[in-house]
């Protein structure tokens, strides 16, 4: 990265929050650090991180708390968040990313692991039009029925309503977008929308579970981000789909 991004690592093991600062610093960016949820939440709120490395074990108010509270405040919705999870705790890993966070790694962890996937991570924060393109006539904008998408501004609405999307769930719909009626695997999206040759896949079905609550009429009953059993997802912009999730 050749900007400096302010990013805040919320950890309540000192060995662990000094690496991971100390590896981030290097990699040139500023970093500020929490040793608890609550502490942690107070500076996410106040000194406006570009990015949030945060441990689900947290004292005080864990990182699923912390996460949740984070993502309903209108200034939190946006930030991207890695989180650090035991390698063992998948509920909890899952449940975070269906709270909203844009990636995880597991512990025990390469440090400079971590710092490329946050490095990846703020890339695609601040990538805006670059990170889908979708630039064109109509100068990064998309649109299929009621839904518009301002690949520039990092907005997107259902008719007059602006949905609350994170960083990948509005990288997610700008692509389904950009290719209606095409059916992508987990393995494509995740390659094509997370820039990942290997990972979770899990991540993708909570994500595209997510984009449904916020798009879809009837989230159990999909019309829009169709499932094609044994293949993949599939956008229908006419809400033609089977409707099976």
């Amino acid at each position: 990265m050749t900007d400096t991004s302010r990013i805040l690592v919320v950890d309540d093991d000192p060995t662990v929050a000094e690496v991971v600062a100390g590896y981030l610093t290097r990699a040139g960016h500023h970093v500020d650090r929490a040793a608890d949820g609550p502490q942690g939440l107070a500076l996410a709120r106040t000194a406006r991180p570009d990015l949030l490395v945060l441990d689900l074990m947290l004292p005080g108010m864990d990182g699923l708390e912390v996460l949740h509270r984070l993502r309903a405040t209108e200034g939190g919705a946006g930030l991207p968040v890695v989180m650090l999870t035991a390698k063992g705790d998948e509920a909890d890993r899952i449940l975070g990313l269906e709270l909203g966070a844009d990636d995880y790694v597991t512990k025990p962890f390469s440090p400079r692991e971590l710092v490329l996937r946050v490095q990846s991570v703020l890339r695609r924060s601040r990538a805006g039009a670059a990170a889908a393109p979708v630039d064109g006539p109509g100068g990064g904008r998309l649109a299929s029925g009621d839904i518009t998408l301002d690949a520039r501004a990092r907005r997107a609405h259902r008719g007059e309503r602006e949905l609350s999307l994170t960083m990948r769930e509005f990288d997610l719909l700008a692509f389904l977008l950009q290719h209606p009626g095409t059916v992508f695997s987990r393995q494509d999206l995740m390659q094509q929308v997370w820039g990942w040759d290997f990972g979770d896949l899990s991540t993708v079905t909570v994500h595209v579970r997510r984009l449904r609550e916020k798009i879809e009429d009837d989230p159990a009953a999909p019309r829009l981000i169709s499932t094609v059993w044994g293949v993949g997802y599939r956008y229908d912009p006419a809400g033609l789909g089977d409707g099976r999730a």
